[in-house]
Formats: structure tokens, C-alpha cells, sequence
């Protein structure tokens, strides 16, 4: 592994290093930035305002990360397949069946907090996490896009928009592409709020399948 400079640790109201200063892509943590710090709603604005994101597990100090490339869906090249789009009418044509925008953003948090990966052996959408990001919702930053059968609710994401920036921060199926018609509603509301650009933060198969595309981290912060 490349040799990095030492890790920035922040206390109180410390500034972040410059995001060019996060480690790169030949060490053991590409992209991190930064240790320390809470979360409060002012860390939180700046962090995002410079293109930074915490991500950590229980136990751990907070960790920021602004890693380089960055993974971004341009909301024009959102790739809704046929087959995906015939479900959702399917679906929205079910009685009952809807397509909600911040109707419980805290149940939302959850069960993408529920919704472990392969490999996961915990979440990092931790207890203080989403006490932070609820009250960021009610600060008006954090937004979720639900899908509901009733008052069950079947799928979902949630993020942070500043901007011409919606922040994707995690999502969730508890049916088939139920995750996939919330992003599909995302895209929607961004097309007509003028909100051009997705991060995705990091790159999956599944994010690319759907239009995404990794950007180097110096246009993404330009694009801020």
C-alpha cells in the first residue's frame, strides 16, 4: 500500500481538511478524510456543502469520506427499463398502492438500517446516525421516497438535497424493485425541481445498471 499522510482528527468546531487531502485509492481506507467530530446539523451542512459524508459503524469514532472518483446518477440519464416501468403502473393501479414523499422518514432510516448487504455483519445507519438525520428531516434537508401497500410499507431511500444535489444515503426492498420505483419517484421530483445531479457515493453494478457513472471528485465538488 502507497505510504498516506496522517489522518486529520477534528474536535468541536475544527474545519475539515481540503477534500483533496482524503487517502487515496492505494491505501486501506480510500477516500477517508477525516475522525472525530459530531453530528450535528452545522457539521453536517458543511461536511455536505464540500462534498464529505459520514460513514461508520457502532463503536467507532465518526469517520468523514470524500472519496475520489465519486459515483453520481445524472438524473437525464436515469435508464427506467420497459419492464420496470410496466410494473409500476401495475403497482400503482393496485388499490391501496402509492408512492409517498416524507411520510415517515424515520421508519425509512430504520429498515434500511434492517436491510443488511452480503458481507455486512452490522449497519452503519447506527442509533445516533439516524437521530441526526431526523432531525436534519425536520430541519428541511432529509428526504425519503416510500413505497406503500396499504400502510405497509414496502420499499423506500432517503438523502440529503442542497442544493442541485440530492445526496442518496440508503435504500431499501421488502418487495421486488420496490427500491427501484423509489428511485424512479427521486428522478421524477428532481427533473422538476431543476436537481440535475444523484451521488451515489460509491459504485455498484446495480447503480451503474440503472444510468450511474462515476465523476472525479473534483467535478463533483465543482458541481456543489
Amino acid at each position: 500500500m502507497t505510504r498516506a499522510a496522517p489522518i486529520a482528527f477534528i474536535h468541536g468546531d475544527d474545519p475539515f481538511p481540503p477534500v483533496q487531502a482524503a487517502l487515496g485509492e492505494h491505501t486501506d481506507w480510500p477516500g477517508l478524510l477525516a475522525v472525530g467530530g459530531a453530528l450535528s446539523l452545522q457539521r453536517l451542512e458543511q461536511a455536505y456543502r464540500m462534498g464529505i459524508f459520514p460513514w461508520y459503524s457502532e463503536g467507532q469514532p465518526v469517520l468523514w469520506w470524500a472519496p475520489d472518483p465519486r459515483m453520481v446518477l445524472q438524473t437525464a440519464r436515469f435508464k427506467l427499463s420497459r419492464s420496470l416501468s410496466k410494473t409500476l403502473r401495475r403497482f400503482l393501479a393496485t388499490e391501496a398502492c402509492s408512492v409517498r414523499v416524507d411520510h415517515d422518514v424515520e421508519q425509512v432510516m430504520a429498515a434500511c438500517a434492517q436491510s443488511l448487504r452480503g458481507g455486512q455483519a452490522g449497519t452503519w445507519i447506527t442509533p445516533d446516525m439516524q437521530a441526526a438525520y431526523a432531525a436534519w428531516h425536520r430541519a428541511g434537508r432529509v428526504h425519503s421516497f416510500e413505497i406503500w401497500q396499504g400502510e405497509h410499507l414496502m420499499g423506500g431511500l432517503y438523502g440529503v438535497n442542497i442544493g442541485r444535489m440530492f445526496f442518496g444515503e440508503s435504500m431499501f426492498s421488502r418487495c421486488t424493485d420496490a427500491s427501484k420505483w423509489a428511485l424512479a419517484a427521486l428522478v421524477a421530483a428532481c427533473r422538476r425541481r431543476g436537481i440535475d445531479w444523484i451521488d451515489c457515493q460509491q459504485n455498484t453494478a446495480h447503480l451503474a445498471s440503472l444510468g450511474a457513472a462515476e465523476v472525479p471528485r473534483a467535478e463533483f465538488v465543482r458541481h456543489l
